[in-house]
């Protein structure tokens, strides 16, 4: 998300992302870009670090080639890879026990896209936490730089696992774990000159229960009975309640090509962001589901909300049983409408004992 603070829109610095793939160079000059269906594939994937513990589908690696510009998404295998100029995709399954047994499957797909550097990074990740099975999927848009997405695709996860309420008192555990961490980020960030920061849209799942934390832009959509059901509320500094806190606390928005808190950043929650930090907040909105009934997730960088409404984007792909090739196929379509940031997108789609028993 460079566009996100003045500062980071002429950014240029490159990032290791986890999520991403075969190298490639930019056609930002092009006016009409192709679609992402007409494009050439690039080098050979390289393996990254930081995807689920489970792992991914396997396909063929695709052709080598010289291109000017990133491969199709219909080429790309599942990969492991990290390189910041590419695509990446990939995805799993796995289950969850409670009231009723809920078998998952996940699909990721991340593209730089038309930016100079990547700043986006994502996590899944299925662990057991006290006693239980919890799965947890994020999405982290970085702006002024990719190092607070890097540090919450590292750290976030691992310091809500490890909060002593997290089971008995989750929705506490998970505010507490948000601070903790954008404290941490701060703390080691002190010497740094140029402010950074990062959006994180996240999804635990455990028993039956679906639990959203969302701070800034990026989103969560939840398919329920062919309906777009937003679960989460975008940060932005033109948000009646954002902007009266925002100047409650002493600080402003002003118009500057979008509203922006102090004339700088378009967002009005964020980690990070060390100069702003008495006005943008880390502190997370919650949302808590059953996951019976819901047939899908969407968790996206704002590069993919920025040209899909949530209605479009659920459309698109409900019916894509295939989770990762619905996250490819919305990376493609966001980057076919002109989407100018960085794209990001995970799908989680759900198969459980209940609905299969009321559908027989």
């Amino acid at each position: 998300m460079n566009s996100d603070s003045l500062s980071s829109s002429s950014s240029s610095s490159s990032s290791s992302s986890s999520s991403s793939s075969s190298s490639s160079s930019s056609t930002s000059s092009v006016v009409n870009p192709p679609s992402l269906g007409e494009l050439l594939p690039s080098s050979p994937p390289l393996s990254p670090p930081g995807d689920a513990e489970l792992p991914p589908k396997s396909s063929s690696s695709p052709p080598q080639s010289q291109p000017r510009v990133p491969p199709p998404l219909s080429a790309i295998s599942t990969m492991t890879t990290r390189d910041p100029d590419a695509v990446f995709s990939g995805g799993g399954i796995s289950f969850l026990t409670g009231k009723h047994n809920v078998r998952f499957s996940y699909g990721y797909s991340t593209f730089k896209g038309k930016r100079g550097s990547m700043e986006d990074y994502f996590e899944t990740k299925i662990s057991e936490v006290g006693g239980q099975m919890v799965a947890f999927f994020g999405v982290f848009d970085g702006h002024g730089g990719p190092r607070t997405a890097e540090y919450l695709k590292n750290n976030l996860f691992n310091n809500l696992c490890s909060h002593p309420d997290f089971i008995t008192d989750t929705k506490s555990a998970i505010v507490e774990a948000f601070k903790q961490t954008d404290a941490d980020f701060l703390s080691q960030d002190k010497g740094r000159q140029k402010d950074a920061g990062s959006t994180a849209s996240t999804a635990l799942l455990f028993g039956d229960r679906l639990v959203v934390a969302n701070v800034g832009d990026s989103r969560v959509v939840a398919c329920r009975d062919g309906s777009a059901i937003p679960l989460s509320i975008d940060h932005k500094p033109d948000r009646t309640d954002e902007r009266q806190r925002i100047e409650d606390a002493g600080g402003f928005v002003i118009w500057a090509g979008t509203w922006r808190v102090g004339g700088v950043l378009a967002v009005s929650r964020a980690f990070g962001d060390k100069l702003l930090k008495q006005f943008v907040t880390a502190e997370p909105e919650i949302e808590e589901q059953e996951i019976d009934g819901v047939e899908f997730i969407i968790i996206a960088s704002d590069g993919l909300w920025n040209v899909l409404s949530n209605k479009d984007a659920v459309s698109l792909v409900q019916d894509i049983k295939d989770a990762e090739a619905a996250s490819r196929r919305l990376t493609e379509e966001a980057f076919t409408r002109g989407s100018s940031d960085n794209i990001t997108c995970l799908v989680v789609r759900f198969e459980n004992e209940h609905q299969n028993e009321d559908s027989q």
